[in-house]
């Protein structure tokens, strides 16, 4: 009986033993496959992944747990693999084939998965556009090949030509873009060169808007005919009248080439276009607009400009108006005052329409007032004399007249025989011949006809080159377009000027002429 006691005692000594050098075994193999950690800790689910928080009792006490019973189907030191996903033989290994790479994009977009608080990058995202993805809108302007920002004003230049010395003409090209969006407004002068009150109104109206009130941008060009302007004439070197050649031929006469340069590196950035002149050779003019009101568009704009009267002009060939229009772009002719100088009151008038434009293009917080309503004239005539003498007005541009009304008077400083100047007109006077010698058939008054809508589609259209209130137009109702405005576009036996330019109606005659 002792005998069989000890027997059982021997045995389950050697059983702890073997025991104790199983444990002694697993701790050895377990400090040998994980890392000993300087210090417990865990990191926070919400804190930043470089933020640790050391760790209580209750939470290694938690993880102890954990590690003694751990879950189904979670990876022990026992079985780090219980989905047998780990392949012994490497022969036996199942090919892997590579997920397609992401199409390039520049910067991708992905997504971020948290595991135990720290933020993973994972795979991009399908369907999900990235920054270079998405169009951004350029709000700079770009115009002779350079680059202006939002709310910056800049001067550049323009490269009109040479002159006779090979020296190129660099006109001044002033331009204002805004601080915020909005439409872009051209304002272009002196395309006669000795038109000098649409010089001053640009230039003081550039110098005083500031880039961060305006909505949009504003080009400026005050001097477009530099050839012109520095000689004091309303007229090219060759005698050519660049305001009959627009858009412009690029292998044309030098006047074509101009208008042509002009028009495609200036023009064609315009959403809206406003043209100043003045009165032509001894002649002045009341502030006014000339433009097309057949179309609704430009009926519109020249309703922007206060109470400034409108006499409705239809396309004149080679005008810059009428090539602007042709090319999508709204174009009025702003007419203010004479040539050769400057006239004050009709350059602070020009600035006050333009602020009132601008106001109401939604451009410019400027607004100002006006008293009087806004005329409108569908038709006007030139009245001309029928004999030589001094000329002595009795109206005032602007005057309104009845049909019978004395206009002025010519007197003959030979004879002393003076002639009375009647007016076969109702209607305004809206440019007149300055006081001077006259020899019979010159345009003495320009009279805007009272006249609405009804009237003017009871009239026969006007020729598509009739300049019918140009007073150097000699023509009448009843001519077809002749030779006199081929000639006033530098028409000659050596013009080179395509007829395919031309509208449709007008080549059988330029043939006939050349």
């Amino acid at each position: 009986m002792k005998r069989t006691c000890y027997s059982n005692r021997s045995v389950t000594t050697v059983a702890l033993i073997v025991c104790f050098l199983l444990v002694v075994g697993v701790a050895a193999e377990e400090s040998a496959v994980l890392p000993q950690p300087t210090d417990t800790a865990i990191v926070a689910p919400e804190a930043d992944s470089g933020s640790i928080i050391p760790a209580d009792d209750a939470a290694i006490g938690a993880a102890e747990a954990d590690y003694v019973n751990p879950a189904p189907g979670a990876a022990t030191l026992d079985n780090p693999d219980p989905n047998n996903t780990v392949v012994s033989d490497p022969a036996a290994a199942p090919e892997t084939t590579a997920a397609p790479a992401a199409e390039q994009t520049g910067s991708t977009a992905t997504a971020e998965d948290v595991v135990d608080g720290i933020a993973v990058e994972s795979t991009p995202l399908p369907g999900i556009a990235t920054a270079q993805e998405i169009e951004v809108v350029d709000r700079n302007f770009h115009i002779l090949g350079d680059t202006i920002a939002p709310g910056e004003s800049r001067r550049l230049h323009w490269l009109a030509g040479e002159t006779f010395y090979g020296d190129t003409l660099d006109t001044p090209i002033h331009i204002i873009h805004g601080d915020k969006p909005g439409s872009t407004l051209c304002l272009t002068a002196a395309i006669h060169g000795d038109e000098l009150n649409g010089v001053e109104i640009v230039l003081s109206l550039m110098d005083s808007i500031y880039a961060g009130d305006l909505s949009g941008t504003i080009i400026g060009v005050p001097v477009v005919n530099l050839l012109g302007f520095t000689r004091s004439t309303r007229y090219l070197p060759d005698r050519r009248d660049l305001n009959r050649y627009f858009p412009g031929n690029p292998r044309g006469s030098s006047a074509a080439r101009i208008a042509y340069s002009f028009f495609e590196e200036i023009i064609r950035h315009c959403d809206l276009l406003v043209d100043l002149h003045t009165g032509s050779q001894h002649r002045t003019n009341l502030p006014q607009l000339r433009a097309d009101l057949d179309d609704p568009q430009v009926l519109e704009f020249t309703r922007h400009f206060g109470a400034t009267a409108v006499l409705h002009s239809r396309n004149i060939r080679g005008n810059l108006r009428s090539a602007a229009l042709r090319a999508g772009i709204p174009a009025v002719t702003f007419e203010l005052g004479e040539p050769g100088s400057m006239q004050q009151e009709h350059i602070e008038y020009g600035i006050k329409a333009i602020e009132t434009l601008l106001d109401k293009l939604d451009m410019l917080n400027h607004r100002r007032s006006w008293t009087e309503r806004q005329p409108v004239y569908y038709s006007s005539r030139w009245v001309r004399v029928n004999n030589g003498g001094l000329l002595r007005s009795t109206v005032k541009v602007g005057a309104k007249v009845k049909q019978g009304a004395l206009l002025g008077t010519l007197v003959n400083p030979l004879s002393s025989d003076v002639y009375s100047i009647l007016s076969p007109y109702n209607g305004r006077i809206l440019g007149m011949a300055l006081n001077q010698f006259m020899l019979p058939g010159y345009a003495a008054f320009h009279i805007g006809i009272v006249a609405d809508e009804t009237e003017l589609l009871m009239e026969p259209p006007l020729q598509d080159c009739g300049d019918w209130e140009n007073p150097n137009y000699l023509g009448d109702e009843d001519q077809d377009c002749d030779g006199e405005m081929f000639e006033e576009s530098g028409g000659d036996n050596n013009s080179d000027e395509s007829l395919e330019d031309l509208p449709e109606d007008e080549q059988t005659e330029e043939i006939n002429l050349l």
